[in-house]
């Protein structure tokens, strides 16, 4: 292919976003990921992750995800991209893997790397724990954000190069969770404990469209 100006500006405009598709709510990401302006790419394959300029990274089961992360040998090139500067946003699952240290994981759990941050897996409860709370966001205009926690965890910590960008409101329905950290980015990175894929607003998944075009 001949790369002209029209062209770059294209890619730019409409950058090609993969969804690690190994297990998890692809398809709802890449929903999102169109309705945000960017194309789609299934992820299973090193040669599919070297092609993006972005990556989402959904959830589902964190465990599962980085023993297939091995057995697909994506596990070494993903950090790579990553380490390299790769625009990278995991949701629930994807914030699990994306932490420096995890609570409660499995001894032989792989993680990605991207944030310096603790978080504790399923830290709010089981399947039947799931609930919905409405979330300032930071870096996400036109009010609250409702949120979807499905087996979320949520971030004990965090160093100061990790920006948080939100936190459970301190509402008695809180409970427990009330003012704990749920959303962050550390430079390409972004994570949040919620699943915004599932609720029909888009607003995050173009908050990490913006992201891709700005490191394009």
């Amino acid at each position: 292919m001949t790369f002209t100006l029209e062209t770059e500006v294209a890619t730019v405009l409409r950058p090609l976003v993969g969804v690690l598709a190994l297990q998890g709510d692809v398809r709802e990401h890449a929903h999102a990921l169109d309705a945000s302006g960017a194309d789609f790419l299934a992820v299973r394959r090193e040669s599919e992750l070297s092609e993006v300029d972005g990556l989402v990274i959904p959830g589902g089961e964190s465990t599962t995800i980085s023993r297939l992360l091995d057995t697909f040998e994506l596990l070494d090139p993903l950090r790579k991209r990553i380490a390299d500067g790769l625009p990278t946003y995991g949701s629930c699952a994807g914030m699990i893997l994306l932490a420096s240290t995890v609570l409660d994981g499995r001894p032989d759990q792989n993680q990605l790397g991207g944030l310096d941050i603790t978080v504790r897996r399923n830290a709010f409860g089981r399947q039947v724990d799931s609930f919905e709370e409405d979330l300032d966001v930071t870096g996400v205009t036109g009010g609250p954000l409702r949120a979807v926690f499905i087996r979320a965890p949520w971030v004990e910590s965090a160093s100061a190069e990790v920006e948080v960008l939100a936190r459970v409101p301190d509402v008695p329905s809180a409970a427990a969770a009330a003012g704990r950290i749920v959303a962050v980015r550390q430079g390409a990175t972004l994570a949040t404990a919620f699943h915004p894929e599932l609720t029909g607003d888009t607003r995050v998944h173009r908050l990490f469209v913006e992201m891709v075009r700005a490191a394009a």
